[in-house]
């Protein structure tokens, strides 16, 4: 599996300014290439190539391999949809490769600039330290909020996947962001509350105008992101953890294009187009691929009234969002849990039809609150 590793530069106020001018004359000849692939209806390198490397070496001061990358980084660009022409931001990354970016040690990286080559400091933690001796291939140079950042490729080695006993049901969702079939609940209320706080300052922020105002904003700006990812990660590494500890592999629901078949209330448009269930599901597949966990992915249709007893199934079975109760045979249980016990069932033929006990023995005391 290949990862990307972060690794933060430490330039001196000099190299910061080449480093930043060129990143700008970088994107300055993608857009020019831009219009030449767009005017040209070409997406391939080698006629672009033909058409504006000499042009774009005089005009915009980029060494042979830079000319090179940026011709490669339009065509990748144009390839995704050939209806537009691609537009690049100034701060937009510079893709380098072996040929203009080499590492002295763990503590250096010469990278080519529009001053040529320029040996630039890095600061790297022991969790970067004990992987790069992995680096393949090329890496992005980027810049956020003023701090430029390596964003290296990695070979991480994945172990070959077990043979599971039995299987981890998760249901994924927006009120519980995940809950499996151990009945173990991971609420989204802390997403809910960051979500509407966040909310209520920067309209209030946006109302004032004022310069601190904006300085604010700015300092507020991703926060609900990465406090959101970071949520993400806990989680997807307990479901993960979990399953490996006890041999099964793990089933989740294939959402795709859940966003386009659901409407909502204009109140509730926010959350739900905020809801990162792609970002939970993408963790926990990459993690489970390094840990070798075998991973699932099932039709979520009818899981949230389908009776995992006696498999009755009926719209009527779920009266409200929370709850569930079979109308043949008034089997009961939090909704959420209900789901991910069948989506672990249609995981795999071999998993038991679990009794009306195992809901009272298993079930968390937050759980049981919610049987009826």
């Amino acid at each position: 599996m290949m990862q990307t590793l972060m690794v933060k530069l430490s330039p001196d106020n000099e190299q910061h300014i080449v480093l930043h001018e060129t990143m700008r004359k970088f994107n300055e000849a993608c857009n020019y290439i831009a219009e030449v692939a767009f005017s040209n209806r070409t997406a391939n390198k080698v006629k672009l190539q033909k058409i504006v490397y000499y042009k774009v070496r005089r005009v915009f001061g980029l060494s042979a391999q830079l000319c090179i990358r940026a011709i490669a980084k339009v065509a990748e660009a144009y390839k995704r949809d050939k209806s537009i022409k691609p537009k690049f931001k100034d701060n937009g990354a510079i893709v380098y490769d072996q040929r203009i970016l080499s590492w002295k040690g763990l503590n250096f990286v010469s990278i080519v600039t529009l001053n040529g080559r320029m040996k630039i400091p890095v600061r790297i933690g022991e969790y970067q330290k004990a992987r790069m001796d992995r680096i393949r291939g090329q890496a992005d140079l980027i810049l956020r909020n003023g701090v430029f950042y390596l964003a290296v490729v990695i070979d991480a080695p994945e172990p070959t996947k077990y043979d599971p006993v039995g299987v981890l049901g998760v249901d994924l969702g927006i009120v519980n962001l995940a809950v499996d079939s151990d009945g173990e609940v991971h609420s989204g209320k802390k997403i809910d509350e960051v979500r509407s706080r966040m909310t209520k300052i920067k309209s209030k922020l946006q109302s004032v105008k004022t310069r601190s105002a904006k300085r604010h904003l700015k300092k507020l700006s991703g926060k609900e992101r990465r406090f959101h990812r970071n949520i993400n990660h806990c989680i997807s590494k307990n479901i993960v953890t979990k399953a490996k500890d006890t041999g099964r592999a793990i089933a989740i629901e294939n959402l795709k294009g859940i966003r386009s078949q659901i409407t909502v209330r204009k109140a509730q448009r926010s959350r739900q187009h905020s809801w990162s269930f792609g970002q939970l599901r993408n963790f926990i597949e990459y993690k489970s691929a390094l840990m070798g966990v075998p991973v699932v992915a099932v039709n979520p249709r009818g899981t949230s009234h389908i009776c995992p007893k006696c498999g009755h199934n009926e719209k009527r079975n779920r009266p409200s969002r929370d709850r569930f109760k079979c109308v043949q045979c008034n089997f009961a249980g939090l909704s959420d849990y209900i789901s991910a016990i069948n989506i672990a069932e249609r995981a795999s033929v071999n998993t038991p039809i679990v009794s009306s006990d195992f809901f009272r023995h298993t079930l968390s005391p937050q759980l049981q609150a919610h049987t009826l």
